[in-house]
């Protein structure tokens, strides 16, 4: 069960998990470990995911397995292009103005640029894209495609958005081999410090 209406992390987390056990015929008590996207990504949303996934595992006594937001965007890339083994994948999540997070990995989802804030100019990813294609993906990537597309190896893939489904795939390899996360220090992958907005309604500043 997934949603892309912006903004509705805390209104509809839980009935969604609720509609997915449902559908799967399964019960909160039959869970062994809950996954939860580590970010980069939104503050307000990774924090709502990071707390109701502690809830759980606190509650259902079960471990918690942390995955990078970014490489299953890479994965969800990886599965939605034909490609061949000198593509490189990257994600991309929007920040702010002409920033995104982003990270690039290989056709076996081995980072080959780790994950960073970068300000997209026409030089970006020039290392990477004299020797190959890149296929970008994300909400990041269509500001980036305008300046970026111009080069014969960019690929753009466009309408992609995170899904759950490739948190999924990765977290089940994770608990096949036990890679669990320590729930109570857990926190979740910002990037960059989180800078309140300066409050705008009349008599808040």
């Amino acid at each position: 069960m997934e949603t892309s209406v912006s903004n509705s992390h805390a209104e509809l987390i839980t009935l969604l998990c609720e509609k997915a056990l449902a559908e799967s015929n399964i019960t909160f008590s039959d869970l062994q470990a809950v996954a939860v996207s580590q970010g980069p990504g939104s503050y307000t949303g990774l924090r709502i995911g990071a707390s109701t996934a502690k809830g759980f595992c606190y509650a259902l006594d079960i471990p918690l397995i942390a995955v990078s937001t970014l490489k299953a965007m890479a994965l969800g890339l990886l599965n939605q292009t034909q490609s061949t083994d000198n593509v490189l994948f990257c994600p991309m999540i929007d920040a702010r103005r002409m920033e995104v997070y982003n990270e690039i990995f290989n056709h076996d989802l081995q980072v080959i640029q780790p994950v960073q804030a970068t300000i997209i100019d026409e030089n970006s990813f020039d290392p990477y894209l004299q020797n190959h294609p890149i296929v970008f993906g994300g909400d990041g990537a269509a500001k980036c495609q305008p300046i970026l597309g111009h080069h014969k190896n960019a690929v753009f893939v466009n309408n992609f958005a995170p899904s759950a489904s490739w948190i999924a795939v990765l977290a089940h390899a994770h608990y096949l081999s036990d890679q669990f996360t320590d729930t109570a220090y857990f926190e979740p992958y910002y990037l960059k410090d989180f800078i309140a907005g300066i409050p705008r309604v009349k008599g808040l500043y």
